[in-house]
């Protein structure tokens, strides 16, 4: 396996969500996520108009950080790892709007 990137990961998460329906999603959602470890960085997911988009760049105007390694994303944007079980045991921390995390985390579960 390639040795993971920043540029990597920010793709997979786009790879992941490009076919997740987001149309019943009413306004604007925005999720910022703070990659530590290894390998760091920010990107954001933005849910906006029925439209998902992945960027690399900060949002300030956001409803949550969500904050973990790039393995821990990984396996979660993969089903490897529960969302619930992440955040139980420490591998994800949520600054911010839980219930709007969670509904941001449903959609991996499609």
């Amino acid at each position: 396996m390639a040795a993971m990137t920043y540029e990597s990961l920010v793709e997979a998460v786009r790879e992941r969500f490009k076919d997740v329906d987001v149309s019943s999603v009413p306004g604007v959602l925005a999720y910022q996520f703070n990659i530590e470890g290894k390998v760091e960085g920010i990107f954001y997911v933005e849910i906006k108009d029925g439209q998902l988009h992945v960027e690399p760049y900060e949002y300030y105007d956001r409803n949550a950080i969500l904050t973990m390694n790039g393995t821990n994303l990984l396996k979660l944007i993969n089903g490897k790892l529960d969302p619930v079980v992440a955040f139980t045991t420490g591998k994800l921390k949520v600054d911010g709007d839980m219930d709007k995390a969670l509904e941001l985390i449903k959609f991996l579960k499609k």
